[in-house]
């Protein structure tokens, strides 16, 4: 039995100057790996095919920075990994909406996040542990990898932004849709063909 749970969006109307500050460099990311053999959740969730990776687009690129995600074909960049079956990361366009899928294990309501930033960022974060007792109380001000997950996602210009939509299902597979706001060639098309219509009919 297939189960839906609809996630909130939540809007900002800017990034907090501490949220993200500190940066993933590659180096580290490895280490982090490394020291994190045991721990499968993390290797589920940072490794190779998986949304919240640094290499899923080839080479190395920190999720906490935006991605211009829908300005490239899912294709060019996971045809390799889709070829040996290490990613369920899907994203395309239609002429409706920007639509990204990606299988997450144990990704459930209360773990995920989704976030619109100014109009402009998409963000989808978690935690995957509780942050220690320290003077930072927010584990996404600090080295965030070591307590939860992001991808920062370039939202396109033509986005409705305000009804993106976001589920979850069977705990597992994330799919956010963003609708496209019809561009001003489409409302045109449309009322030429009603007045050609109406020109014909007389």
């Amino acid at each position: 039995m297939t189960s839906s749970i609809k996630l909130e969006v939540h809007s900002l109307e800017q990034k907090s100057p501490q949220k993200w500050c500190v940066s993933l460099p590659e180096d580290v990311f490895s280490r982090f790996l490394s020291q994190s053999q045991g721990n499968q959740t993390v290797h589920k969730v940072f490794g190779e095919g998986s949304l919240f990776s640094p290499m899923l687009f080839g080479k190395f690129f920190d999720p906490s920075d935006a991605f211009p995600l829908w300005e490239f074909e899912s294709d060019s960049f996971l045809s390799n990994l889709r070829n040996s079956g290490k990613t369920t990361v899907d994203w395309f366009q239609t002429d409706q909406a920007y639509v990204l899928k990606a299988e997450v294990p144990g990704l459930g309501k209360n773990s995920a996040q989704i976030y619109v930033e100014n109009g402009k960022i998409l963000e989808i974060s978690g935690w995957l542990r509780q942050l220690k007792e320290t003077s930072t109380k927010d584990w996404r001000s600090c080295n965030w990898w070591e307590y939860g997950f992001v991808r920062r996602l370039e939202l396109p210009e033509d986005s409705d932004w305000r009804k993106t939509e976001a589920t979850v299902n069977n705990d597992t597979l994330l799919e956010i849709r963003i609708p496209r706001i019809p561009s001003q060639c489409d409302n045109l098309g449309d009322s030429g063909s009603k007045n050609s219509e109406s020109m014909q009919e007389h």
